[in-house]
C-alpha cells in the first residue's frame, strides 16, 4: 500500500505538489443511490413534486458540486475539469434512483474527488427537495466505480 500523501514527513497535513506532473486525460467515475418509499419515488418520477424536477435540480446541483470539491474538501487541487456527465436511473421495482457521474479533465492531478462530490451533492439534494414527505431515505454505496489516467494508470473496482 502506498503512503497516505497529504502528510509531509513530519506528520503535517499538506496540499501535495503536482507541479512536475505530467498533463494526462484523466477520467473518474462514481456512482450512490438513495432509496425512497414507493409514494416519494413515484412523485419524483412523475414530476409532481410541488418544489417542481427533482432529477433536473438534482442533475445541475451535482454538476455545480464537482467544480465546487476544492471549496469543500480542504486538501483537494482546484482543476479545471473538460467534461462532466451526471446521469439518474431510476429502479421502480426498490423504489431507488441511482446517480452515476462522470467527470474528465487534461490535467496533472486526478478528478476521483470530483466524481465522487457529484454523486454525493446530486443524492443530498434528491433528499433535501424529498425530505418533507419522506425523512427515511437512505444514501447508500457511493463509491468510484473506475478511474484512468495519471501514474497510477486505471483502476477498476471489483464487481
Amino acid at each position: 500500500m502506498n503512503k497516505l500523501t497529504h502528510f509531509d514527513e513530519t506528520g503535517q497535513a499538506h496540499m501535495v505538489d503536482v507541479g512536475q506532473k505530467a498533463h494526462t486525460h484523466r477520467i473518474a467515475t462514481a456512482t450512490g443511490s438513495i432509496q425512497m418509499q414507493k409514494a416519494t419515488f413515484d412523485m419524483v418520477m412523475s414530476g409532481s413534486h410541488k418544489k417542481g424536477d427533482v432529477i433536473g435540480i438534482a442533475r445541475i446541483a451535482a454538476i455545480q458540486a464537482t467544480k465546487k470539491s476544492p471549496d469543500l474538501i480542504p486538501l483537494c487541487h482546484p482543476i479545471a475539469l473538460t467534461r462532466v456527465a451526471v446521469e439518474f436511473i431510476p429502479d421502480e421495482s426498490n423504489s431507488t434512483i441511482h446517480c452515476t457521474v462522470t467527470t474528465e479533465n487534461i490535467g496533472q492531478t486526478g478528478v476521483e474527488i470530483e466524481a465522487l462530490t457529484g454523486v454525493q451533492i446530486g443524492l443530498l439534494t434528491i433528499y433535501d427537495m424529498c425530505k418533507a414527505v419522506d425523512r427515511g431515505m437512505v444514501i447508500k454505496e457511493v463509491k468510484l466505480l473506475e478511474k484512468s489516467g495519471g501514474k497510477s494508470g486505471t483502476w477498476v473496482a471489483e464487481k
